[in-house]
């Protein structure tokens, strides 16, 4: 590769999870400490960052499809951007995208991008540059001070997992569970609420998992921590994403009883109705087991709404397996669920299982799997109608006086007035639809 000027511009494009969110923000803030500035809309960067997701079917055929966009858009425009491919594409077939791809100037893993900005310095002096190591904690500790981002922040407490899926590439591509430090967490989290954050949400790859010390050398879990968070003055709501039903403790089931900032909204991923497929996918919890969790969390918040995720079509699942799943999303009445057709990722060991399920009944299946979350969603919707709560103002609506924002239990809901992103509005929810409410305003609150 030649030299080429260093970059001015930049677009980090995030797919997938939470997470890679939290990592694309971090990415353009090390960008905006070499006075690299986002690209204007409309316009192209100079350089662009794609930040992959390597859950789903196809995921690197996706990314070399996006490689060659820009590259035609760039040959059309006469100069080419800069590529950099992050995440966890870029984890699991970082060499592989080096030899497909030559427009490729930087290949960095989720654990590696604290060092960013020298694989940049390489890549403008025409060196290719890839890092995949694995240095999750000195990432952090890299990383710079927070910049503001809105009244809603999420905040990566814990990355990594253990668990071992059979279905899941995770533990190859983020690594083995690691928490990061109790007070680097508490001064992030401050940070973030001095630059405007009036929301935090803890992500991980199994959140409930974090373990660690608090300030006075006492063992804390993700209670202890959301306890120490809701101490912060500006702080007003607290979320947690995506747990693990094994790492699930009594402490943390009584926090949503006893702090008042921990938002009554819980995401927590069951995959399966069938005790066999739970097994088959090396999940470590039963149907029943996950029900009485549920019931746990409900006998200390009554009006908390549950969210989960679903997996279709996992090799080997029956016609009788799949409506033990339609059977569970009955029982809990989700508020919200996520729900996929299983897709086979290379080196688990659920894709060389026995029993492939055809794509057609795959289809069949998640098509007849999301019609009945819809319904539960909508019903969810329709009993919150007449309840009163506080909205935070996320962003404008589409018309003008408009504005959108999100419920405790994580609604949208939209209402007229005057008011600034980041207030938090009193509002009666007076008009439900299927995937949204209608409010009428009571009272602006400080934020």
């Amino acid at each position: 590769m030649k030299p080429t000027s260093a970059p001015k511009t930049y677009r980090v494009k995030s797919f997938g999870c939470q997470m890679n969110v939290y990592d694309g923000e971090r990415m353009a803030e090390l960008l905006g400490e070499r006075g690299i500035a986002p690209a204007p809309e409309g316009e192209e960067a100079d350089l662009v960052i794609l930040n992959t997701c390597h859950i789903r079917e196809k995921a690197a055929e996706k990314v070399y499809s996006d490689i060659g966009r820009l590259v035609k858009a760039g040959n059309k425009a006469g100069k080419a951007p800069m590529i950099a491919v992050a995440g966890c594409v870029a984890q699991a077939e970082g060499e592989e995208i080096m030899a497909r791809a030559p427009a490729v100037s930087i290949v960095v893993g989720p654990q590696a991008y604290h060092r960013l900005p020298e694989m940049l310095d390489k890549a403008t002096n025409g060196e290719r540059a890839t890092d995949t190591d694995m240095p999750a904690i000195a990432k952090f500790d890299a990383l710079p001070a927070r910049k503001k981002r809105g009244p809603s922040a999420f905040l990566t407490v814990q990355e990594g997992c253990d668990k071992f899926c059979t279905y899941c590439v995770v533990p190859y591509t983020r690594g083995a569970e690691i928490s990061r430090p109790f007070n680097h967490l508490i001064a992030e989290a401050r940070k973030l609420v001095e630059t405007g954050a009036c929301e935090i949400t803890l992500l991980g790859q199994n959140v409930n998992a974090w373990s660690g010390e608090d300030d006075k050398g006492r063992p804390a879990g993700l209670a202890g921590l959301i306890h120490a968070l809701a101490n912060i003055d500006g702080l007003e709501r607290i979320r947690y994403t995506t747990s693990h039903p094994n790492d699930m403790d009594e402490a943390l089931i009584a926090a949503h009883g006893e702090v008042p900032k921990l938002m009554p909204y819980l995401h927590l991923p069951v995959q399966s109705g069938s005790d066999r497929v739970l097994k088959a996918m090396n999940r470590q919890h039963t149907a029943e087991s996950y029900l009485r969790l549920l019931e746990q969390f409900r006998a200390v918040r009554p009006d908390i709404a549950l969210s989960g995720d679903f997996i279709v079509g996992f090799p080997g699942e029956t016609e009788a397996e799949f409506e033990d799943t339609l059977r569970i999303v009955d029982q809990v009445g989700y508020a919200h669920a996520f729900s996929f057709k299983y897709s086979p990722r290379p080196g688990t060991p659920a894709a060389t299982m026995e029993g492939q399920i055809a794509p057609q009944i795959m289809d069949e299946r998640l098509q007849r799997l999301q019609a009945r979350i819809a319904h539960h969603q909508f019903a969810f919707n329709k009993a919150s109608v007449g309840k009163t709560c506080k909205v935070l103002v996320e962003r404008t609506g589409r018309n003008p006086g408009q504005w959108l924002g999100k419920s405790p239990w994580l609604q949208s809901v939209w209402f007229e007035g005057d008011y600034a992103i980041g207030d938090l509005v009193e509002v009666t929810l007076a008009e439900a639809g299927p995937n949204s409410l209608m409010g009428q305003v009571r009272a602006t609150l400080p934020a």
